[in-house]
């Protein structure tokens, strides 16, 4: 039975041998658009290398060789944009874009980007880009960074990336890998468009142009009118983006190869030279279906997918080139032939290359290479001196935990000119519970500033910003908002490593306000105790504070991680413990520190330990450490225990080897994990002390699985520092513990 790709592969040869061309009738001619006879032979050439890796993908596929074969079929005329554009202006690409792939990579010097795709189909390690682990449409040495199965998640970054190039110049930083009159382009489909990913990243960029900020974005959305099995209205995406405001709408026909890059002229000229972002909206058709194991009978019409094949934008194309005088037909055949015979030799060569044999192998890459010795930052003079001048009694007094974390921003920020700092009320206001306090005005607004209410943007503003050079603080307000956005971690922020196998990363510190406790809040929006996603995240780092002058030393080694080995950091707050003074009693100041000098930091997985006691060794984090600290002093003044306080301070990847020897001649352990019972840490840390082969009794407490309620209500569900004397004491008792 003949498959889709031999039919429509069949069908283009017999059309050529016949001279069943489509007419013209746009009436567009190469003249009109300033292209010559060689641009169009060589675009052409890029699309029938296009058609032809996906027909060797299918019958890949077929053969239990090869992966992955959603194809570019019909979407061919993406080229064109990838011709007129330059090889170093950024592309993010759906993976309908092979075309546009091909065409940038023939643009770069010994680029050989048959074989590599070939490599990628069949998840060889010698794949150039992602090492064997997924085929992806990206290629390293011409400003493609990989993408995979994209619904539209590539947009936000692809928007920061692009509001990063004139940030760059305007604060004159040379050392940017994009130029500083660069382009950006992300490619997505009309069904992505529905995506709130698409719609959120699509709002901020038109919200950045309507208040005129410059960027130099082209969002082509490549419109086949179906998603997956799904129809897209008619005229859906042309009612949405051609009057919207702050976005230049151009439309074009990709199938037919002279409209589409005249469409593509425009855009580039538009983004390029006025700075302003472009909705691309190319018209276009899907071929073979959505991928090589759909079958696309049980959801279309015969007549509708013959209908289909009938507007193959290589037929159209081909017409155009014999039209123009180009080549003839039978040019065109021996074009394909060759092409065709070329590529099937490649791929079997590509599949006797060798693959990824073990789990090392495949994980090697899931921490980035770090950075080049050469990247040492450049300090800000100006934002130094403001800073000591400015904050000399600040520096000199005891201050509490959101304070010291805003004397930490600016100091590191005035240290190194790649920092920015941006997210929901941070900048004038300085943040919700004052985090922020005084750091524009010390470093300035072109890097502190505020953004639009769209975790989302905020975090696609930071991959695509660290994608440029830049070392991004965003701030997600409240820790329940960051569930709003967390595939930017997770599937985009994360993984950049991972496909790129190690070679590319986005290094960032992403600070987030949040755990529970908060007096007066209720709700999971402002009292989350959640934080199982971000231990569920291979390569990332999870830092959580629990006293003002250990946030400043962890904040400084959050910035070290990220700038000298690339990594994503999670920064996470105790809001209940920003504005704490005091530990046991009013006026205290135990929760009050004078700010740490600047050669103070603590390294990943070094934890924290106070007192010496054998009997109990508590474990805790944040909030938990608090209630443990005041737990401790009652205990020592009421109980014949002997205690100790582990304060984790990094709870992923948890340092394991650190909590072994801390917990070493404790007769029992208690772990205090302010989180929910289910899905918590605790449960990790128990699992692993038991298989260290840990003895000593352990206990925990932990939330109850629960979402926090409003007011005094709120402490009935979360652990409370008479619980922590409770199960002391029950521990202390069943091991004969004694002071």
């Amino acid at each position: 039975m003949e498959t889709p790709d031999q039919r429509l592969a069949r069908n283009f040869r017999e059309r050529m041998r016949v001279g069943d061309l489509p007419p013209n009738r746009l009436g567009l001619r190469a003249r009109d658009i300033g292209i010559g006879k060689a641009q169009l032979f060589h675009i052409f050439e890029t699309q029938l290398m296009s058609r032809q890796l996906d027909y060797m993908a299918r019958r890949l596929g077929r053969e239990k060789r090869g992966f992955y074969s959603i194809g570019s079929a019909g979407h061919e005329g993406n080229a064109a944009l990838a011709h007129m554009l330059r090889p170093t202006d950024m592309a993010f690409l759906h993976y309908r874009s092979g075309g546009f792939l091909i065409e940038r990579q023939r643009q770069c010097e010994g680029a050989t980007p048959l074989w590599d795709m070939a490599l990628s189909f069949v998840a060889s390690s010698e794949d150039p880009v992602s090492g064997g682990r997924h085929k992806v449409l990206g290629a390293l040495n011409a400003c493609v960074p990989p993408q995979t199965s994209t619904i539209a998640s590539h947009l936000p970054k692809a928007f920061g990336a692009a509001f990063s190039i004139p940030l760059a110049r305007k604060l004159g930083k040379k050392d940017c890998p994009l130029p500083h009159d660069g382009v950006v382009v992300a490619s997505f489909g009309d069904a992505s468009a529905n995506h709130s990913t698409a719609v959120g990243a699509i709002n901020a960029a038109a919200n950045t142009a309507f208040r005129h900020y410059p960027l130099p974005l082209i969002l082509m959305c490549e419109d086949n009118g179906i998603g997956i099995s799904v129809p897209t209205p008619s005229g859906w995406i042309e009612a949405n983006y051609k009057n919207r405001a702050g976005l230049h709408y151009i439309s074009g026909d990709s199938l037919e190869m002279l409209d589409a890059l005249r469409a593509a002229k425009e855009a580039e000229h538009v983004a390029r030279q006025q700075r302003r972002p472009v909705f691309l909206h190319l018209a276009t058709v899907r071929l073979m279906g959505h991928a090589g194991s759909d079958h696309e009978l049980s959801y279309r019409t015969r007549e509708d997918i013959e209908a289909a094949e009938r507007e193959d934008p290589l037929v159209k194309s081909a017409r155009t080139l014999i039209e123009e005088g180009v080549c003839s037909a039978e040019d065109i055949l021996t074009l394909d032939t060759q092409l065709e015979a070329r590529i099937n030799r490649i791929a079997e060569q590509a599949c006797t290359r060798p693959k990824l044999e073990t789990a090392d192998d495949v994980m090697k890459a899931i921490i980035p290479d770090p950075a080049p010795a050469t990247a040492e930052p450049e300090p800000d003079e100006p934002a130094r001196k403001r800073f000591e001048d400015k904050e000399q009694r600040a520096l000199s007094t005891p201050q509490h935990m959101s304070r010291l974390i805003s004397l930490a921003l600016a100091d590191i920020m005035a240290s190194d000119k790649r920092t920015v700092l941006f997210g929901e009320d941070n900048a004038k206001k300085g943040g919700v519970y004052g985090a922020t306090t005084k750091v524009q005005e010390k470093i300035g607004r072109a890097r502190v500033f505020d953004t639009i209410l769209d975790e989302q943007s905020i975090l696609g503003l930071a991959i695509g910003m660290a994608q440029n050079g830049f070392i991004p603080f965003p701030e997600i307000q409240f820790l329940a908002y960051v569930h709003n956005a967390e595939d930017q971690i997770r599937g985009e922020a994360a993984t950049l490593p991972f496909f790129s196998d190690g070679k590319l990363a986005n290094p960032m510190i992403i600070r987030i306000a949040g755990l529970a406790y908060q007096r007066g809040f209720g709700g999971h929006f402002h009292n989350d105790n959640s934080i199982a996603i971000f231990r569920d995240i291979p390569g990332i780092i999870l830092a959580v504070p629990s006293r003002g002058d250990d946030a400043v030393k962890m904040l400084r080694e959050a910035y070290r991680l990220a700038a000298s080995e690339r990594r994503v950091v999670i920064f996470l707050e105790p809001i209940a413990l920003y504005g704490i003074k005091d530990l046991h009693e009013e006026g205290d100041g135990g929760m009050s520190f004078v700010y740490p000098p600047s050669d103070q930091i603590i390294a990943q997985g070094e934890i924290g330990v106070e007192g010496k006691g054998q009997d109990v060794a508590i474990i805790s984090y944040g909030n938990g450490a608090y209630l443990s600290r005041r737990a401790r002093a009652r205990l020592e003044q009421n109980h014949p225990i002997a205690t100790r306080l582990i304060d984790l301070r990094w709870l992923s990847p948890l340092p394991m080897q650190a909590i072994l020897k801390a917990i070493k001649g404790a007769k029992s352990i208690l772990i205090v994990d302010e989180c929910r019972q289910t899905g918590s840490l605790s449960e990790e840390l128990f699992t692993r002390l038991k298989e260290q082969g840990v003895s000593q009794p352990i206990s925990r407490i932990t939330a109850k699985d629960s979402f926090i309620p409003l007011g005094a209500a709120a402490y009935h569900v979360l652990p409370s520092e008479q619980e922590i004397i409770d199960e002391t004491v029950a521990l202390a008792n069943k091991t004969g513990g004694k002071k």
